[in-house]
């Protein structure tokens, strides 16, 4: 099974009980992402399935708190937002990640049965870049480190090569016999039983999606709300992906990125161009001349030295994603999901790479870049795209996007157009233009070039 960062936790339908071995009902689903638009989240949904939520029971989960837990140990408060069929919070884009929750779900009252309170206390693992399989030991050392307080029931886990080392907890203490249930993506379950300490050694039989959870019931009447219960009913889940670190390169995922580039139009034995300039630069009109030379370095002759700083950066850029590279090595890349019918591809990315970052492949066109910047993460998602006559792509727009990787919040928003003049072999720039929207309102500027001549060979 593809990896995809998928975490479960599941709550509503097996506090109830069955004796099934697949579940077909609705539960709670806690899912840590990978890498993708406006950075990485814990989500949280109630659905049949995993794979989205359903919009009728979102308030009856919004008061789910999650908490990511720190290297030291310490729990940070997450911000839980909802939408329209999930609950979302915003987590860091890289190294190990361990986030753990709680929900309320309510009191559970149906005739002749025993109202009871259901309580669900989830915890999601998950570790990014997957490409390291030394560092997972910063998983362990994570969880060998303090309870969160509040937490009555919880799972203990020691992760290895070939399996996963539990242990059932109740108010910090084993809980001795306690019967555990694994249960992959599809919703199929495997049981098993703790010991006299509540260990329980589990060995994932292949590779996916999976959530261990266990049970604990109080004989704690009560009243919440106005509504009376008799007992309490508490979940403990671990949800993660198996394994925790990637097996090498998928050759599909290399193959859809290497066509991806081919298809891309390229300049290659670029002599280097002269054009004239002209345009508006946040209300300031301009008009010059620019030269691009080979290496794609750009100079511009303009009397404004703000609008002529931009007008050679954003030449320089153009140059730098057209200019043809020679071969390098061949990349390294795995799928981070499944979703095969996501509208702008599947989502992939270099093992090793500098940055968390990822990218979405679709009818051979790269229509998705994510990257973590530091205190920013940046989405670019194209939006049109023209063939030249050689078959190639050349961009006509896109958006980029940036986020605060702080707090998840959108701080930016460029829209970008992009028009091309044929000039012999090569499509050069002939119009660029960039809005760009922030708090502190909209801007816009444009550059318009003419008269281009390629540089003659030396």
């Amino acid at each position: 099974m593809t990896p995809r960062n998928w975490l479960i936790g599941i709550l509503a339908a097996w506090a109830i009980g069955f004796g099934c071995t697949e579940a077909r009902a609705h539960f709670l689903f806690v899912k840590i992402g990978p890498m993708a638009e406006g950075g990485r989240s814990a989500e949280v949904y109630f659905s049949d399935k995993a794979e989205a939520g359903d919009p009728k029971f979102v308030a009856k989960i919004a008061s789910t708190k999650l908490w990511l837990q720190t290297p030291t140990g310490e729990y940070r408060p997450l911000t839980v937002r909802q939408g329209v069929d999930r609950l979302r919070a915003h987590v860091p884009a890289s190294g190990p990640i361990v986030v753990v929750g709680e929900c309320r779900y309510g009191v559970i009252a149906r005739p002749g049965e025993t109202p009871f309170l259901l309580r669900h206390f989830p915890k999601a693992v998950s570790y990014s870049p997957r490409n390291d399989a030394g560092r997972v030991h910063e998983l362990n050392d994570m969880e060998r480190l303090r309870r969160r307080e509040g937490a009555s029931v919880e799972i203990s886990a020691e992760f290895l090569p070939s399996q996963i080392n539990l242990v059932a907890l109740r108010d910090g203490k084993p809980l001795p016999k306690a019967t555990f249930h694994a249960v992959d993506a599809d919703l199929k379950e495997t049981e098993f039983a703790a010991d006299e300490e509540g260990k329980a050694a589990w060995k994932p039989t292949a590779s996916g999606t999976y959530t261990v959870y266990f049970r604990s019931d109080l004989k704690t009447p009560g009243q919440v709300e106005g509504q009376k219960y008799d007992e309490v009913r508490e979940f403990a889940t671990l949800a993660l992906d198996w394994p925790l670190t990637s097996e090498g390169p998928d050759a599909e995922a290399v193959s859809l990125f290497e066509d991806a580039l081919a298809a891309r139009a390229q300049w290659k034995d670029f002599p280097g161009f002269t054009a004239e300039v002209s345009g508006q630069f946040e209300g300031r009109p301009f008009a010059g001349s620019v030269t691009v030379d080979d290496a794609g370095n750009a100079q511009a002759k303009l009397d404004d030295e703000a609008v002529k700083s931009w007008v050679e950066q954003t030449l320089a850029s153009v140059a730098m994603h057209r200019i043809a590279q020679e071969p390098g090595e061949k990349p390294a890349l795995r799928f981070l999901d499944a979703d095969e019918s996501h509208p702008l591809g599947r989502l992939l990315a270099f093992e090793g790479g500098q940055f968390a970052s990822s990218y979405r492949v679709k009818d051979r066109q790269i229509t998705t870049v994510n990257r973590a910047m530091g205190r920013a993460n940046m989405t670019i998602i194209t939006l049109d795209n023209e063939k030249t006559p050689e078959g190639h792509f050349l961009p006509l727009g896109y958006s980029v996007q940036y986020w605060s990787d702080a707090t998840g919040e959108l701080t930016r928003t460029e829209s970008v157009r992009d028009r091309w003049a044929r000039v012999g072999a090569f499509d050069l720039p002939a119009s660029h233009v960039v809005t760009v929207s922030a708090d502190g309102g909209l801007t816009t500027r444009g550059l318009a070039l003419s008269g281009h001549k390629l540089t003659p060979s030396k």
